[in-house]
Order: C-alpha cells, then structure tokens, then sequence
C-alpha cells in the first residue's frame, strides 16, 4: 500500500490522507487547490492525481470545467462590469472576481486603467475563500507588471483546468514545444481552464489553438506526431 510519500502523481480521492507533516520536519509546504490540513495531515478534498511543483507545492490536480480559485493561481479573466474601486472579473469560478482600479504597478488614482466590458486580463489571485469574491493583482509579489495586464488581439478559448495546468508544466509541455519549433506565436495559459493565443496570421492562431485542444489526453510522443501531422496540412 502507497504511504502518502509515495502518492505524488498517483490519483487520489476526497479524505486520503496524502502527506504526514510530522515527518516533513523544518520543512515548509506550500498547499494549491485540492488539499485540506488539519493538524500534520494534508487531505485531499477531490479526485485526482496528487502533483509537486518542486520544491514543495502540491495540489490535486483534476480534468474539469468549474474553476475553483486558489492564492497565487495565474488567470485568463473577463471583464464584466467596473465600478468605482474594482473591475468585476469572470475567471470561471462561483463568484465574479475583484480586480481594484489600484492593483497595477504604479497604480495611482491619476492614472486609473480604462477597460471596456468584455476585456480580457491575464492577473493573478491574491485572495481567495469559500466565503468571499476572490481578489485579483495585474502585478508580480515584487509589485511588477511582469507579463499581467489586458491581452490584444489574438484568440482566447476555454479547456479543462487539467489542460491548462498541463501547458505550464515544467520542462516546457511537449505540445507548445513541437509548436515553437516551427511557428513564432505567442499564449497565455490561465489556471482557470483558458488559454489566449495571437500569431502573425489566423491560420497560425487556428492551427495553435487546435493542437492544443487536441492535446489533453495524448502522450508526449503522440502530441509531437499531432503538430506534425497539422504542419503537413498547412504547407
């Protein structure tokens, strides 16, 4: 039988007990979505596989459509209406989420963003509870931009959260490494299942967009075979 030691990358169901803290001494865990503590054990609260994020993150990866979000999560957001003090955001989870007016780098009241309703932001969550709206940053935790901000052009499309966290894998995921070796393109991969794609003509962003789609449950070796096989079509 597996000890919870053992179960990274092994699926797992809500109430297995997948990490003892007491025998993770002057360690300091970093948990994502999925996972519960309670004292030194660390449960899961869904199905899925167990996943690490060297050195010491983990969280229950699942293939599914409904967001839950979770602090430090990168997404793809939708704006949906602004107010006064915040930008309300759909990021696919239960509840629209706060983007403040503030929470770009050098944000100041004289220099307020304007958005139109339907603009879509890379941010990252910098709350988020059962309870509450989750709030949301367009800056990294040094308060830079970094790559967060609103996304041009380009096409944006929704995908399993299971995808997308398979295309932020790291070393670089097979299917966005076959591509970059034969097209320039640019992505923009949210942790809430969406994925923002623009190259220099539309046939590139199609043929992206759907190399991608068709990737979720192919091996590394099948999906090199796949953009292959799509780059013979396109010639």
């Amino acid at each position: 039988m597996d000890t919870p030691t053992n179960l990274v990358d092994k699926p797992v169901v809500p109430g297995d007990v997948v990490l003892d803290l007491s025998t993770m001494a002057n360690q300091t865990i970093k948990l994502g979505a999925g996972l519960r503590q309670d004292c030194d054990t660390i449960s899961a609260m869904k199905a899925g596989k167990l996943r690490l994020s060297k050195p010491n993150k983990y969280w229950i990866e699942s293939s599914q459509k409904r967001y839950v979000p979770c602090v430090e999560d990168t997404v793809l957001g939708i704006v949906v209406d602004t107010k006064p003090d915040n930008f309300l955001v759909d990021i696919k989870g239960p509840n629209l989420a706060f983007l403040p007016v503030l929470a770009f780098e050098g944000g100041t009241r004289r220099n307020i963003p304007k958005f139109e309703i339907g603009t879509l932001i890379y941010a990252r969550v910098v709350k988020a509870n059962s309870i509450m709206n989750p709030e949301l940053s367009c800056t990294d935790a040094g308060g830079k931009a970094a790559e967060f901000g609103p996304l041009k052009d380009g096409y944006m499309f929704e995908t399993s959260t299971g995808l997308a966290r398979m295309l932020l894998s790291s070393p670089m995921c097979p299917v966005l490494e076959a591509l970059g070796k034969k097209l320039s393109f640019e992505t923009a991969v949210g942790l809430n299942g969406r994925v923002w794609v623009n190259a220099s003509s539309p046939s590139n962003v199609i043929l992206v967009s759907n190399a991608i789609m068709r990737s979720e449950f192919l091996s590394g070796t099948q999906q090199r075979i796949m953009v292959e096989k799509l780059m013979d079509r396109l010639q």
